[in-house]
């Protein structure tokens, strides 16, 4: 299973809310590429897929497909604000190793 805090789903929430017409829910999933081998996808959807997992988090539906559960079981998406930027940040139980730039993962 994976969990999105209170501040990533506000966050979602807020963009999602911009959105016209509105989707349905955001898809996050894991894809090969980057330095290390794979990275994070975030990206707005009109409807889940036949095969995917449905999380819904205070009315927010996330979706997610069978073979990116593999790698986000116990994963934790969150938002932070820093001096350095702002922006999702997972922390994924999973992961054995990053790259330097933090934007991809190995298991």
């Amino acid at each position: 299973m994976i969990t999105l805090t209170e501040t990533a789903v506000g966050k979602v929430k807020e963009i999602l809310g911009a959105q016209e017409p509105k989707p349905a829910g955001l898809r996050i999933s894991v894809v090969g590429g980057g330095c290390s081998g794979f990275s994070y996808s975030m990206a707005f959807e009109n409807a889940p897929g036949f095969l995917d997992k449905t999380y819904k988090f205070d009315e927010l539906s996330v979706f997610i497909d069978q073979a990116s559960l593999l790698y986000l079981d116990g994963a934790e998406v969150d938002y932070v604000e820093s001096m350095e930027g702002s922006g999702f940040k997972f922390n994924n139980p999973q992961v054995k190793s990053t790259c330097g730039c933090g934007s991809s993962f190995s298991v």
